[in-house]
This record gives C-alpha cells, sequence and structure tokens, in this order.
C-alpha cells in the first residue's frame, strides 16, 4: 500500500465501492473524491481492469491523486479498518433507514456503495437495515440512478457539515 493510501494518513471520510462493474464510474467518483480530498476504497472483485484507460479517462488527469486502497473482500477490508458500526453508512434505491438527508455523518465516515447491477449483498447488509439509506426520486419511471452520480450526490450531502 502506498504511503497515500496508509489508512492512517487522516481520518476523514471514506467511500467505499464494493465490487463495481462499470470502470467509468469509478473514474468519476474517485475524480469526486479528489475534488474532496476522500479516499477512495474498492473491494473487489471488479468488472474491469483496475489500470483500464477508461477508468483513468473519467477520472482524468486526477486519477494519479487518488487516494486509493484496495482490498480483495468486504472480510479484508473489515478486519484491515475495523470501522465502528457508527461510521458504516450503506446506500441503496431501497435504503429502509431513511434517506441520505436523515444521518449526521462523522466526519470519519464510511460511505458504502455496491455494484451497478446488484447492489451490495445482502450478507454485507445483513443486520444493518437502519444503516442503510437511499436518495430520494420522485418519478415512478426511474429504478435507479447511475452510480456515480447517485455517489456524488450522497458524498456532497454526507460532507455538508464538513465543508468549509
Amino acid at each position: 500500500m502506498s504511503e497515500a493510501a496508509r489508512p492512517d494518513r487522516q481520518p476523514g471520510m471514506k467511500v467505499v465501492l464494493v465490487a463495481p462493474e462499470i470502470p467509468g464510474n469509478t473514474g468519476t467518483i474517485g475524480r469526486t473524491c479528489v475534488a474532496l480530498d476522500l479516499e477512495l476504497i474498492l473491494i473487489r472483485p471488479y468488472g474491469f481492469d483496475i489500470s483500464d484507460k477508461s477508468v483513468r479517462r473519467a477520472g482524468l488527469d486526477y486519477w494519479k491523486h487518488v487516494r486509493l486502497s484496495e482490498y480483495d473482500d468486504w472480510a479484508a477490508f473489515l478486519a484491515a479498518r475495523a470501522p465502528g458500526r457508527e461510521q458504516l453508512f450503506f446506500f441503496e434505491d431501497d435504503g429502509t433507514g431513511g434517506t441520505v438527508y436523515d444521518p449526521v455523518y462523522p466526519a470519519d465516515a464510511y460511505l458504502v456503495f455496491g455494484r451497478e447491477t446488484k447492489g451490495l449483498p445482502p450478507e454485507i447488509l445483513d443486520g444493518m437495515a437502519d444503516r442503510c439509506f437511499r436518495l430520494p426520486m420522485r418519478s415512478p419511471h426511474i429504478r435507479s440512478l447511475n452510480l456515480a452520480n447517485a455517489a456524488t450526490a450522497v458524498i456532497y450531502q454526507a460532507m455538508r457539515d464538513h465543508l468549509a
């Protein structure tokens, strides 16, 4: 792990993508992380090669500045980071804990998003219904938002009280 991606470097908010499938979404979310100086944590398996130029293209020339950490699976992430339950915020289309506007996000929160086609695996969400939130959508014609768009909206809401 590079010095820039060390978990103890900064206690700030982190964005976690579990098994992302689309390189452009990961690149775009990485760019948002650079803009807000947030660490991006990726949990395998990926639906693409992390060196894929489409990841870099979406992140533009900012990708080299992403504070990136990678883990082989959710268990490895939990073992390495040991986040407290109160630090974990999961985002799903049908989040039962309320909307993204309800929680107070601590400065050291982990904002966790699942894969584009299936969301987060049930074993990750087991016992976490109150920690699972959704973005409100008014139109009955929309099932979900693009992951990069949803993540950016959530990230800015979570950072609201932490931005100067």
